[in-house]
């Protein structure tokens, strides 16, 4: 059984797969228009979301399939006190894929290992967003041709960032990319992290500094949803804005790129510059949830190409946002390479 949990599930090689796929659907939409016939997408989104939910949607739908499922939990018998484990041992029973969002770290995780049918993270909490990682990956593609030797600045909330996490932990397996880091001291990249990026990053106080030496700026918003404190969401929300003077002082064949939504960190008239590439990202990333959707119900029978060796711990995961604080499942742990015992579900050390 195939499914994609983080980005890491595949290798730079299936992401080739993935990425010349949703590029051959773009050049061939048509005969790519029965190629789900008979198939049904089962979309679990236990947290709000525009873009992700509509555009597997819309990915299903351009492949001649079908799509049922909830965008509010409450309208469904999570808000009885249904398990995830119980609602995917159902739903794989009227579904052949399932991309599911949740609020909670390493909900997805849990529900691949109770489903009959692949699963798709959709986004679990402030962890990981393995399919914007795929869309920020082919629109890195079409708009700057590779991805090796890149140097992509990564501003704003770079603690929560689901999408940062996953992009680092994909692009980092290509040769020569540097990160740079931009963010306040608040906000900043977790430690274990940085510990994925070994000496290829730097951090910058300020867009200003950083955006002379960038191909790629990754712009992402403060989240609210991810404060506990109210006060602190204020006195951070307006740290890091792009305007067009800030874009004065970038490359001329830099891209931007945004995971939206976007509230104020980027001006509107940034719009205007061609280098702003985060509307074709939007469109780029129904091609590539098509093209997984297509690949992964073709590998159905597949074995997963990566694997972590997990045992079963006593020790409880320490991040109050992590599924094991709320369900009852196995308490899962893994060593990393440095020897630093993580949970199996959000990767936080124990």
């Amino acid at each position: 059984m195939r499914h994609l949990i983080d980005s890491v599930d595949l290798t730079t090689a299936e992401v080739d797969v993935i990425i010349n796929r949703a590029l051959d659907i773009i050049n061939n939409k048509e005969m790519y228009s029965e190629a789900c016939h008979g198939k049904k997408l089962a979309t679990l989104f236990y947290e709000p979301s525009t873009r992700t939910r509509l555009s597997f949607t819309a990915a299903m739908m351009e492949l001649g399939g079908n799509v049922l499922g909830f965008s509010d939990a409450k309208s469904s018998s999570v808000s009885k006190g249904e398990t995830v484990a119980d609602t995917i041992r159902v739903v794989s029973s009227f579904a052949d894929i399932i991309a599911m969002r949740h609020y909670k770290e390493g909900s997805p995780r849990v529900a691949s290992e109770f489903s009959r049918i692949p699963i798709i993270n959709a986004g679990d909490g402030g962890h990981a967003h393995p399919t914007q990682t795929l869309t920020d990956l082919l629109t890195i593609r079409r708009e700057l041709g590779h991805f090796d030797h890149l140097t992509i600045g990564l501003c704003g909330d770079l603690k929560y960032g689901r999408t940062v996490h996953s992009l680092i932990k994909a692009m980092k397996r290509y040769e020569g990319v540097h990160f740079v880091l931009i963010s306040p001291k608040e906000l900043r990249l977790p430690d274990y992290m940085k510990h994925e990026l070994g000496d290829n990053y730097s951090e910058y106080a300020t867009i200003e500094e950083a955006m002379p030496l960038l191909d790629v700026l990754y712009m992402t918003r403060v989240q609210q949803e991810r404060f506990d404190d109210p006060a602190e969401y204020e006195r951070l929300k307006d740290a890091f804005i792009l305007d067009t003077e800030k874009m004065a002082l970038g490359k001329p064949d830099m891209i931007v790129l945004h995971p939206l939504p976007r509230v104020n960190e980027i001006t509107v008239d940034v719009d205007k510059d061609p280098r702003a590439a985060y509307f074709r990202q939007v469109e780029n990333g129904k091609y590539v949830r098509m093209a997984l959707i297509y690949t992964l119900l073709s590998w159905h029978d597949q074995e997963p190409s990566h694997k972590v060796d997990t045992f079963i711990t006593d020790q409880i995961c320490n991040n109050d946002r992590c599924i094991v604080t709320t369900e009852p499942v196995e308490k899962k742990a893994y060593t990393d390479a440095d020897g630093v015992l993580r949970c199996y579900y959000c990767d936080h050390a124990l």
